[in-house]
């Protein structure tokens, strides 16, 4: 509602003389709480003023039309709600906004019919989500529980610790080889320069392990 329909409401009433014979107006179809009260510049409501959103030019264009309209039109537009609605919708600011309000409208129906279509491509997909999880990736899941079980593997193999135990076994089956050899030279089961050669290639093994071994050691010990 805009701030003019107060004043038109008491130029219709200034306008009839009163006379008892007169009988009463139509009442109005509109609450009198929403009508602009004359020491007041906005509509009342019950729980207060209600902002006007109306510029003075838009409001100024309102007033030209209605200035141009009789007594009895305002009278009707104030009683009958129905030419008030009428009226309210030939109004360039209201068709525009209800034309805005139709394309809004359009559109969301558009969307939604989309969303609609669209509908057995996105159960197809989820279908395939659904394959996949529990073929493929599981698939996929256990070849890679087997690759990290072999790099663990590995890396157990050639850690420090691993590597000095098998240095460990190697220079100790070093010393049974040499201990074996020695005792069949001493049962003549192989002759002098058989067994030198063989002594001598199987003490330089130890020794060669026996200082890896040791560098090894000391180095994870600084």
């Amino acid at each position: 509602m805009f701030n003019f329909w107060g004043s038109k409401e008491q130029q219709l009433g200034e306008s009839r003389p009163s006379s008892s014979s007169e009988p009463s107006p139509q009442q109005p179809w509109y609450s009198p709480s929403l009508v602009t009260s004359p020491s007041s510049s906005r509509p009342q409501s019950s729980g207060g003023q209600i902002p006007s959103h109306v510029s003075p030019g838009e409001a100024a264009g309102i007033i030209a039309l209605l200035k141009d309209k009789s007594v009895d039109e305002l009278g009707k537009l104030l009683t009958d709600k129905n030419a008030y609605q009428q009226f309210l919708n030939s109004l360039e600011q209201v068709s525009i906004q209800n034309n805005i309000r139709e394309e809004l409208r359009k559109e969301t129906l558009h969307l939604a019919r989309e969303n609609l279509e669209k509908e057995p491509q996105i159960v197809e997909l989820r279908n395939q989500c659904r394959i996949i999880r529990t073929s493929e990736l599981a698939t996929a899941q256990e070849k890679l529980n087997e690759l990290e079980n072999q790099r663990d593997e590995i890396l157990r193999f050639y850690s420090p610790g691993s590597l000095l135990h098998r240095l460990q076994d190697a220079m100790k089956k070093g010393d049974e080889e040499s201990e074996e050899l020695q005792q069949k030279y001493m049962e003549k089961e192989i002759d002098t320069a058989a067994f030198v050669q063989k002594y001598k290639k199987l003490r330089s093994l130890y020794h060669r392990r026996a200082l890896i071994h040791l560098a090894a050691k000391t180095s994870s010990m600084g």
